[in-house]
């Protein structure tokens, strides 16, 4: 009886844990996205103002809508011409000016409609002979560093190798494309492969 009541008391924690955490995470948002835009609407039009009670998420909505419009600026004549006056001062000031190239880049690679994401995930021999890491394949070593360390015109690739159980947080390494074996799992079953420390394997 005992295993039994510890069985399914396990079974539930498996299926519920999941749902709860991915509820609260998406609660946690809804609530932090609302509490920076919500009070750019006037108060007399807030909906709990009209309402008996308040609704998530309309500072989500409003944020959408605010981020649409300033794209649609952007993309517009006048709307290029302050972005590249607004850029000219950040690209004065010493210690933004840094911060903003590399945030921008970052955005500009992960958002935009043909950048590039992890492609494939692959293994590699790392950290010393004979032992093995999952990585991901960002793209074909470019520029400077492939013309310092190529010989012979050989192919490098850069890819990341995250760490257990943090994904976000790891090491870029450029590697000849020989020394990395390139997997069939995607990447995200990579990915839950290192978050449960081998405990996930894909089929």
């Amino acid at each position: 009886m005992i295993k039994k009541i510890r069985s399914y008391f396990l079974t539930g924690l498996v299926i519920s844990a999941p749902v709860a955490i991915t509820l609260a995470v998406g609660w946690w948002f809804i609530n932090k996205i609302d509490s920076i835009f919500t009070p750019l609407l006037p108060n007399k039009y807030l909906p709990e103002n009209i309402l008996p009670f308040a609704i998530p998420g309309v500072g989500l909505i409003i944020g959408f809508f605010l981020l649409t419009f300033f794209g649609f600026l952007a993309a517009n004549f006048l709307g290029v011409g302050f972005l590249k006056f607004g850029e000219s001062l950040l690209n004065r000031t010493p210690v933004l000016r840094s911060i903003y190239k590399g945030l921008k880049q970052i955005f500009e690679t992960v958002f935009s409609e043909n950048g590039h994401n992890f492609t494939k995930a692959a293994v590699i021999e790392y950290p010393r002979k004979d032992s093995f890491a999952v990585c991901f394949v960002s793209t074909n070593t470019k520029g400077e560093l492939l013309k310092k360390i190529s010989k012979d015109g050989e192919t490098f690739l850069s890819v990341f190798v995250p760490t257990t159980p943090n994904p976000t947080s790891g090491f870029l390494l450029f590697l000849p494309e020989k020394d990395v074996k390139l997997l069939d799992m995607s990447v995200e079953d990579a990915a839950k492969l290192i978050i449960s420390a081998g405990l996930v394997n894909p089929d």
